[in-house]
């Protein structure tokens, strides 16, 4: 049984795996992630690997308390990773990207994925049938969108995100969700289209805090899942154990 611990700066996923099965996950604050770690353990006794994806910073008591309890994996740049990375920088390569190319290679090998994550920033990110990691884009994320605006400008208000009724603001707050998140909207699948021109057998997915809203507005087809990091830092661990 694996647990996976994805650590942000202020909140930490932490994930049960059986196997490649999802059996509890929850969010929790990064301060608080060795007391939410010790319950897991006693509730899942069989949990005997971990890995962690250290986006923030855990603390060092964590740290000692994983790697006496547990076979710890920390995802890094050198960790032994399913594809062949063709990125011209590869230690600038977001552990989190890497995470989502690997959870692509467990659930569709042999495959040309395009995987969208629409989080505070939108990555794209690109492997191809070959197993080649190729690249992608990154783009200001919806969130980033609305503070860009209040921050730059006088006069605009920072908006919580809703989904415009129409593609026409008739307001200065109906005229912002229309900017961002049609301009998202419209990013996503024209992204996906050019995608499409050189990859016509392409499968993509979403994922990411705003895929569950974004979602439901693409023209494009697409496979929507929230949980798909967590599902690549599993597989990492269990391609691991081979080696």
């Amino acid at each position: 049984m694996n647990l996976i611990i994805d650590v942000g700066n202020t909140y930490t996923k932490l994930a049960v795996f059986r196997n490649n099965k999802l059996i509890a996950k929850e969010r929790i604050e990064t301060k608080n992630c060795s007391i939410e770690v010790k319950k897991l353990q006693k509730k899942f006794e069989e949990i005997n690997q971990v890995i962690v994806s250290s986006v923030g910073k855990l603390d060092s008591k964590t740290l000692i308390y994983l790697k006496a309890k547990f076979q710890l994996q920390i995802l890094s740049h050198t960790t032994n990773l399913p594809f062949k990375n063709l990125y011209s920088t590869p230690k600038t390569l977001g552990i989190d990207r890497i995470a989502l190319v690997c959870a692509s290679v467990g659930e569709f090998p042999d495959n040309n994925v395009l995987i969208i994550d629409a989080g505070t920033c939108i990555t794209y990110d690109f492997i191809n049938s070959k197993n080649e990691y190729l690249g992608g884009a990154i783009s200001p994320g919806v969130r980033m969108r609305y503070k860009a605006m209040h921050n730059q400008t006088a006069n605009l208000p920072l908006l919580t995100t809703e989904v415009p009724k129409q593609i026409i603001g008739d307001s200065t707050a109906n005229s912002m969700h229309s900017g961002v998140v049609n301009g998202v909207l419209n990013e996503i699948d024209g992204t996906i289209s050019q995608y499409k021109e050189k990859y016509q057998d392409l499968t993509v997915i979403l994922t990411g805090g705003d895929a569950k809203m974004l979602s439901k507005q693409l023209k494009s087809s697409i496979f929507a899942n929230s949980n798909f990091l967590l599902e690549g830092l599993n597989f990492i661990l269990q391609f691991n154990q081979h080696k």
